[in-house]
């Protein structure tokens, strides 16, 4: 299959003129209405479920997966997401709408190495252990392009290549600068198993230099070792705009048409971005041989043909797939299982489970208790139900009454902010505090909800708030989470503490104060 569909690509690549040729290697397609060829929009999102694209299942973040260690549940997760995203594919492109956000490449798994817990993007990983971040993304990887050998049911992209961990503020003039022994057994390991042992159709370089190239024009990374090192038989795109950094930041080059002409050469086949319009005077100036076009064009079509876009509705199995897949209580089961199976116990001081029969009334308290953004971390979907921790914590109370059958009570205190000084621009500092000595007095048990959200970890240009960058400042809860929960343990009530994070915090405190802790990370729209 696999030759046959070159040679067939080859073929149609032939037909192309350059505009035409050029027009197809960036990330907006547009349709070929005289070689029967639709537009097609590269770029596509599935870190942990379909994303930006309407309602999907949203399983935990990457690395709450990861805490799973479970390679079996990550193949499934992958699978549900590709099943999700042909229906929502043919739902989209059925009716005409061929998007962005609404293809059959999926931009996912990130399997670069969380090496440092500040970095705002290390919750999109999974972890910092080379050996289980290969073992889940292949198991990802498998998941979502299906074992059909002749049709892929979805593109999976292997992301960042390489050596890509941060600080988010520098990504985009930062030389990263790597022993071999360390690019090879650290950073490259992942990406050599995804090819090797999971096929992974894509590969997208990064926004950094490595020991001195930029990653979406390194010979060294895209040629050396990619193509020839590892047998890597797929296309490679660019992050987004990274090749504009060339000449813009890392100054490696002095012209736009110098950029598109060193990624093209070193071996990217695809711009997420808009610099590869200058192919065409990089071509008349001999700066990029035709040919190598051509080689990139039989990579990405070969792809789009594996993914059966060009076939017959009813020689493609994946076509039959209903939208009525999408967020299905089958799809929300796995979803939960998921969820359970990330939750980390980090203290126990045989507080936990909980004696339903000798609790009336649990306090939950603090700024991640009904707090939806820190279920799901970022390049997120929309869930069509999401369960927060106060309302899973509502909705036990109501389902499972006390033999006596009185139900407990829930009572609740957002606490604070989370990470300014006050929950309201008019009031005062620490406005919550009142509120969270009630709340205890009243209550057997205390349920403390701390940490962040992709608000204030995540991508640089996604966040909004003091950290800016989206990296962390350092391990500290940020604003008056902390004082929260030292509130919550001077009332002299049992305290459990819940983490809602995509990263290490530094727990030193609630270590030797609080009865419980455990890491929930982001644990998807099911979490609470």
């Amino acid at each position: 299959m696999s030759l046959e569909t070159k040679e067939y690509a080859k073929r149609l690549v032939e037909q192309m003129t350059l505009e035409e040729k050029i027009s197809q290697m960036r990330y907006e397609s547009p349709a070929i209405e005289r070689l029967h060829i639709p537009a097609y929009n590269w770029w596509n999102e599935a870190l942990h479920g379909v994303a930006r694209s309407g309602v999907a299942t949203m399983f935990p973040q990457a690395i709450a997966l990861a805490a799973t260690f479970d390679e079996e549940l990550l193949e499934k997760i992958g699978d549900v997401v590709s099943t999700e995203g042909r229906a929502k594919f043919e739902a989209y492109s059925g009716r005409g709408d061929r998007g962005i956000y609404k293809g059959l490449t999926f931009w996912a798994p990130n399997i670069n190495i969380f090496r440092d817990p500040r970095w705002g993007r290390g919750h999109e990983t999974y972890g910092e252990d080379p050996c289980l971040t290969a073992k889940l993304g292949c198991a990802y990887i498998r998941g979502i392009q299906g074992k059909d050998p002749d049709h892929l049911k979805a593109a999976a992209c292997a992301k960042h290549f390489a050596v890509h961990s941060g600080p988010e503020a520098l990504r985009h003039e930062f030389d990263a600068k790597v022993s071999l022994h360390d690019l090879y057994d650290t950073y490259l390991y992942a990406f050599k198993r995804c090819v090797k042992d999971a096929g992974v159709e894509a590969v997208m370089g990064a926004y950094n230099r490595v020991n001195g190239e930029p990653a979406c024009g390194s010979k060294t990374l895209l040629q050396d070792i990619l193509r020839e090192q590892f047998g890597f038989e797929g296309h490679v795109v660019s992050d987004c705009w990274a090749i504009l950094d060339f000449h813009e930041h890392h100054h490696v080059t002095k012209t736009v048409e110098e950029s598109a002409a060193m990624a093209v050469n070193h071996g990217c086949d695809l711009n997420c971005g808009t610099l590869f319009v200058y192919l065409l005077d990089a071509v008349r100036d001999g700066l990029v041989k035709e040919e190598r076009l051509d080689e990139a064009l039989v990579n990405l079509f070969t792809t789009r043909m594996k993914l059966g876009v060009f076939d017959k509705a009813d020689d493609n199995p994946y076509n039959k797939i209903s939208y009525s897949v999408v967020d299905s209580p089958k799809m929300q089961e796995l979803n939960l299982t998921a969820a359970k199976r990330c939750l980390t116990l980090l203290k126990n001081d045989q507080m936990l489970p909980l004696d339903k029969e000798k609790i009336h009334t649990i306090g939950v308290i603090g700024p991640n208790a009904d707090n939806r953004m820190a279920l799901v971390g970022n390049y997120e979907g929309t869930a069509s139900r999401y369960v927060t921790v106060l309302e899973g914590l509502e909705d036990y109370a109501k389902e499972h009454p006390r033999a006596d059958g009185e139900k407990m009570r829930i009572v609740y205190s957002e606490g604070c902010h989370l990470y300014k000084d006050r929950s309201s621009n008019l009031t005062q500092s620490r406005d919550r505090f009142a509120e969270v000595k009630g709340v205890c007095k009243e209550s057997d048990v205390v349920v403390v909800c701390l940490g962040l959200d992709a608000s204030l970890e995540g991508e640089e240009g996604d966040t909004g708030n003091e950290f800016s960058s989206g990296d962390k400042l350092d391990l500290r809860f940020p604003g008056l989470q902390n004082e929260v929960l030292e509130v919550a343990y001077e009332s002299g009530k049992p305290v459990i503490l819940l983490v809602l994070t995509g990263s290490a915090m530094d727990l030193t405190w609630a270590d030797e104060h609080v009865n419980a802790i455990m890491q929930c990370w982001y644990p998807g729209a099911q979490g609470g």
